[in-house]
């Protein structure tokens, strides 16, 4: 897709970080916005800060991982815009801790934000866009860490790497139809935005998360401050995905030297080498 004025985008973690750059940098494209997000006081000041005509832009509190959240946010952008061109299912959140020191609730949640958010949206969205005249692009947010797995993160590892087959999957399944729906999938490394503060955003209805050992604290530690230490920022990802979908560019993987590690591992299954271990930020 080329020409994206007046053209709808659907951006699910809007208010802050990778999907407030997506906004700001679809609302320079022309396009007509719906914004979701859990942190609904945060969303209001990021999108009263986007130059678009309020007729232009739409704001909804969204808790992706409810099925019925993203049901809401489906029907509110097709009955306001008509069409939606560009769903960007970007909602992430991590937490960092030793496999066997998460429980069910915390499992729960990182899965239910990054990847049956993605799940969700597929159903309710997919087929309406099908419908539709116009060519329209999915763009699915996972990670590195999608392709890789990082000590200490096996929860946000697993629902990456969910995101990463599901939307290869969903590209195979829309070419053999032909449709007009093209598909991106977005795989950033380290970037300085709040993720590593994702507990901020914790649905009650999943508790707290337990006090971490201290093996799992010092991995939050570094996991923190490599987040910070990232030298591609929010908006670098959210051009290299408007690149992507002007190229018809399914995976987007802006920082090119995680590709060595990412070799490294497909050597090893090929090679059938016990894995490499990671260095501790790529």
């Amino acid at each position: 897709m080329h020409d994206l004025e007046n053209r709808t985008a659907v951006i699910t973690g809007a208010a802050s970080g990778i999907g407030l750059a997506l906004a700001q940098r679809a609302a320079r494209e022309g396009m007509r916005l719906m914004l979701a997000d859990i942190d609904e006081a945060r969303l209001a000041a990021a999108a009263q800060a986007l130059p678009l005509a309020a007729e232009a832009m739409y704001t909804m509190r969204v808790d992706v991982s409810r099925e019925a959240d993203i049901a809401a946010l489906a029907d509110a952008a097709f009955a306001r815009f008509g069409a939606v061109h560009l769903l960007c299912n970007n909602a992430g959140v991590g937490l960092t801790r030793l496999a066997w020191e998460m429980s069910a609730a915390d499992w729960e949640w990182v899965l239910g934000v990054n990847l049956w958010s993605v799940v969700h949206a597929l159903r309710h969205f997919v087929p309406r866009m099908l419908q539709q005249a116009e060519e329209s692009r999915i763009v699915n947010t996972a990670s590195a860490a999608g392709l890789l797995s990082t000590p200490a993160m096996a929860a946000y590892n697993v629902s990456k790497h969910g995101v990463v087959t599901l939307s290869e999957t969903l590209y195979a399944e829309l070419k053999a139809q032909q449709a007009k729906v093209g598909v991106s999938l977005l795989c950033p490394a380290w970037v300085p935005t709040a993720i590593h503060t994702s507990e901020r955003n914790r649905p009650e209805r999943f508790g707290t998360a337990a006090p971490p050992s201290a093996a799992s604290a010092a991995c939050h530690a570094r996991m923190g401050q490599a987040v910070k230490s990232g030298r591609l920022t929010a908006d670098d990802m959210a051009n290299a995905v408007f690149d992507a979908v002007a190229a018809d560019r399914f995976y987007v993987i802006p920082h090119a030297r995680i590709k060595q590690a990412v070799r490294l591992r497909m050597e090893d299954i090929l090679e059938d080498r016990n894995p490499t271990p990671l260095p501790e930020k790529q």
